[in-house]
């Protein structure tokens, strides 16, 4: 059974930048969750892996996030992802060679 460990990223983005990172991180595939806060950390969006998944997220929310853009400058976008542990006993994660 694979073990998962939860990561989280933080990228700090201008306004007219949003949508393309938001954009570029939901193609990458392995988010699991993306929060878009402002300067003071007031959440704006949260959208969930399982929305991004479906491709809802195509017209809506970038649409959203522009709007949003227009009106602040500055964000921090919070990427939560999953990945694998690596295996106990085995530094940095490789396997041993044989």
């Amino acid at each position: 059974m694979t073990d998962f460990k939860v990561v989280y990223e933080e990228f700090k983005v201008r306004g007219k930048e949003l949508v393309d990172k938001v954009n570029e991180l939901i193609q990458e595939g392995n988010v699991r969750r993306i929060i878009v806060k402002d300067e003071a950390g007031n959440t704006f969006v949260e959208i969930p892996l399982s929305v991004a998944a479906i491709g809802v997220v195509a017209a809506p929310v970038p649409a959203a996030l522009g709007t949003i853009a227009a009106l602040i400058a500055n964000f921090t976008i919070v990427v939560e992802k999953v990945q694998e542990k690596p295996p106990a006993g085995s530094p940095g994660g490789s396997p041993p060679s044989p």
